[in-house]
C-alpha cells in the first residue's frame, strides 16, 4: 500500500460536479492499493499516517502527529500510484489493485482512522475526481508499505 501524506491546512475533492470532502488543518492522502496488499498493510498506514510527528511544536521542530493537533484526512484513492514506467513512456497498472480488492482494502483503512477518532472525508472510489489543496510546508511523505513490513 502506498500513502502520499500531504500536510494541509485546506483540502477538498470534488466528483463528477459535486463536492464530497473538504477538511481544513490535516493530511490530504492519495492512497494506492497494490495486488499484494493486505489487511496487515491496512493496519500498519492506519497506525503510522496518524502518528506521522510533521507539525510543528511550540518550538518550531516537526515533532507533532496528526493526532496531537486534532487535525483531519481527506482520502482519495488513486491507483496511479502502481504506475510502472520502467518499461516504456506509458505506464503499466499492472500492479494496481483490482477494483473490487482496492476498494476493500482502501475503506477498511477509512474506517480504521475513523475508529481513532479521526475525522475522515474521502473521495468517490472510481469516479473523475478534481482535488484542491494548500500544501502547509510544503510538507510531503512517500510512504510504501511493501518496505516496512
Amino acid at each position: 500500500m502506498r500513502c502520499v501524506v500531504q500536510k494541509v491546512t485546506e483540502a477538498y475533492v470534488t466528483s463528477e460536479g459535486t463536492e464530497t470532502g473538504r477538511i481544513g488543518n490535516g493530511f490530504m492522502v492519495l492512497v494506492g492499493v497494490s495486488v499484494q496488499d493486505t489487511e496487515k498493510d491496512v493496519a500498519y498506514m492506519a497506525e503510522k499516517v496518524p502518528n506521522l510527528r510533521i507539525f510543528e511544536d511550540d518550538a518550531g521542530k516537526l515533532n507533532r502527529s496528526l493526532m496531537d493537533v486534532g487535525g483531519s484526512i481527506l482520502a482519495v484513492s488513486q491507483f496511479t500510484l502502481y504506475g510502472d514506467t520502467r518499461g516504456g513512456r506509458r505506464p503499466s497498472f499492472i500492479n494496481a489493485a483490482r477494483p473490487e480488492q482496492a476498494e476493500a482494502l482502501y475503506s477498511q483503512l477509512v474506517e480504521a482512522w475513523r475508529a481513532r477518532g479521526i475525522r475522515v472525508e474521502t473521495g468517490r472510489f472510481r469516479t473523475e475526481m478534481q482535488v484542491g489543496l494548500i500544501n502547509d510546508g510544503p510538507c510531503t511523505i512517500l510512504m510504501d508499505s511493501e518496505k516496512t513490513i
